[in-house]
């Protein structure tokens, strides 16, 4: 029952609770909920014990738009009860499952759900008021498989119940689902650049639809011969994928969701407990992962864990592990200490700080005391070798905003050896981290594209492409460079390239008339004055000696360009100068087709210019 609703007149109130029945020959019943009782559907819990609202408790509900006499619904003795409701097999026989669906909005805790083979494939949830509305999910991967409908009430505050009515298998719902493109070949869906699927179908309400998001990337790991990638879903559920070699990637189902409705699920990192340290699979022969996130009160910090390579997680029994503000726990070991150490975010007096602590258990956590100032959320903190040179290891500490420093760390203090410098400078690039435990050394980092624009689609923001990291000294001191990893070159169709070219002031080289998928290679030579844009399908990225931007404030270059590197996927752009020294993650909507190189100012001389057509990682 909405407990915000003022009475409704009387007659409106007959028009809307009227009985309404709609049938269709192409439709297959799965259920009516008409009868006194659930038949065959199993429940567990207490939310669904009653059997389905009938009759006039139907009206004492304020449930509306109903079809016959009743409505399976949690809500008959009131917000509180929970538990589940789950129908016997059918096989999937049409391309659609239609039904009437009510209640809360609160994913994975009020809901409906598809299942095969025991996992859920399909979901939808009210709109957090009692009229039914029509939705549908198109099944038709799944026809002539096996298949269970669940209903279940986990929640208990308001709007904590769930209504469902006439569930039917048909070939013409009344309501289409939003999005019937196929996956991953979505008009605006990125081909090479991470999105997360829709586990969830689309809201009834656009303007209350998370399907398909992620937003801070957590806890990257190398582990048993697979790339694990996470990241928050905000934050209920942390999305969880997996790679072999960074480029293709199967999504999984979430890692694991907020303890109960509201607690919260919120940034964090994961480690592999090789030695078993905690004690968490009573065997260094299967190592567990561990995950570390804080509880959206910002002090709780929690721990789940896998025994089985990620795909089942459990949360641990004597959760938060840790409390003191605030959040976004970095763990990590550190081997010259033989101890974990924790980077936690939290502000003190004022002031923006980095809280160092450490632990030979992952369990039980000591503050070291020795707080890094002048810090922004989601830290990553690793070593690299200066210009390659192990003997000459270097601590890099990378902030949440991107901002980067340099310097030195014996497992209770970080010594600062340069100012604070910007990792990526273009407009979408937040919460970026690095993979932990690769067994080629390398460092690979990624980050979340955050704020870009996919209308109508199923999915909601994208990952950069991996990008390899190294460490160089250069006339200024040590800089982090980074370059998109190897691996790229499994995507590689075919390409055209251009030699010894000279543009002058208004020359425009054509490139490709259309495509979407490219990687740009060149290098140039340019006088003080010149000038030049890259236009990639509507984008432009404009180049002068000293400076490169994206429709954003120019970003000075540390030196003069020489060579520039560009990954163009349908909805994002990641540019590369100088063989990495700076770089720009940008996404958009193009706006036309083609891609074109043209001098604006001076003379731009095209030494070499490789232009790759890249293939789909989804194919």
């Amino acid at each position: 029952m909405n407990p915000f609703r003022a009475p409704l007149a009387a007659t409106l109130l007959l028009i809307c609770l009227m009985p309404l029945r709609i049938t269709g020959a192409d439709e297959r019943l799965i259920a009516d909920f008409d009868a006194p009782d659930y038949g065959a559907w199993k429940a567990t819990g207490t939310a669904f014990t009653r059997g389905p609202a009938r009759d006039g408790q139907l009206e004492k509900l304020e449930i509306e738009k109903y079809q016959g006499r009743g409505v399976a619904s949690s809500e008959i003795d009131g917000d509180i009860p929970a538990g589940t409701l789950t129908s016997p097999e059918f096989k999937v026989e049409a391309p659609y499952i239609a039904f009437l669906i009510a209640g809360g909005n609160y994913e994975h805790h009020t809901c409906m759900n598809l299942l095969v083979n025991g996992r859920i494939v399909r979901s939808a949830t009210g709109w957090n008021s009692d009229r039914l509305m029509p939705a549908s999910w198109d099944v038709t991967q799944w026809r002539g498989i096996m298949a269970q409908i669940q209903l279940v009430d986990e929640a208990s505050g308001t709007w904590g119940h769930i209504n469902v009515d006439h569930i039917v298998q048909t070939d013409r719902p009344e309501q289409l689902p939003a999005v019937t493109q196929p996956l991953y070949r979505e008009t605006h869906r990125p081909q090479f650049h991470f999105t997360a699927r829709q586990w969830t179908m689309d809201r009834l309400n656009p303007g209350m639809r998370q399907e398909g998001w992620l937003n801070d990337l957590n806890g990257l790991i190398f582990h048993g011969g697979e790339y694990h990638l996470f990241a928050q879903r905000w934050n209920k559920c942390w999305v969880h994928a997996v790679s072999t070699n960074l480029v293709h990637w199967t999504e999984l189902e979430p890692a694991f969701w907020e303890e109960r409705l509201d607690t919260g699920v919120q940034s964090g990192t994961c480690v592999v407990d090789y030695a078993n340290t905690s004690g968490l699979s009573g065997s260094t022969n299967q190592p567990a992962l561990v995950a570390f996130w804080s509880r959206n009160d910002n002090r709780s910090h929690c721990i789940s864990y896998s025994l089985d390579h990620g795909r089942t997680w459990q949360n641990y029994s004597n959760n938060p592990v840790l409390v003191q503000p605030e959040r976004d726990p970095k763990v990590f070991w550190h081997a010259p200490t033989a101890r974990w150490v924790m980077l936690l975010y939290g502000a003190q007096n004022g002031a923006r700080l980095y809280h160092i602590f450490s632990s030979t258990n992952l369990l039980a956590w000591r503050d070291e005391k020795h707080p890094i100032a002048n810090s922004y959320e989601c830290p990553d903190f690793f070593q690299l070798p200066l210009d390659g040179d192990a003997l000459r290891m270097k601590w890099v500490l990378i902030r949440g905003n991107g901002k980067y420093s340099v310097g030195s760390f014996d497992g209770f203090a970080f010594a600062e050896e340069t100012p604070q410098f910007e990792s990526d400078s273009g407009p979408h690039f937040y919460a970026t981290q690095t993979w932990e435990q690769q067994p080629d050394g390398r460092r690979v980092q990624a980050a979340w594209m955050n704020g870009g624009s996919y209308p109508g689609m199923p999915f909601n923001q994208q990952v950069t492409f991996p990008r390899e990291l190294s460490l160089r000294n250069t006339p200024d001191g040590p800089r982090l460079f980074r370059k998109p990893v190897r691996e790229l070159e499994v995507l590689r169709d075919r390409e055209e390239t251009w030699t010894n070219r000279t543009l002058r002031a208004g020359q425009t080289l054509a490139l490709a008339p259309a495509g979407e998928l490219f990687r740009v290679q060149a290098e140039v030579t340019m006088d003080a004055g010149s000038a030049f844009t890259l236009n990639i399908r509507g984008a432009r990225l404009l180049f002068t000696r000293a400076t490169m931007s994206c429709a954003t404030k120019p970003v000075p270059l540390p030196t003069a360009l020489t060579s520039f590197e560009v990954l163009v996927d349908r909805t994002s752009l990641e540019t590369f100068a100088n063989d990495g020294e700076a770089s720009m993650s940008k996404c958009f909507l193009p706006g036309e087709a083609g891609i074109s190189i043209q001098s604006t100012a001076g003379n731009l001389v095209i030494k070499s210019l490789r232009l790759v057509y890249l293939k789909s990682a989804w194919k």
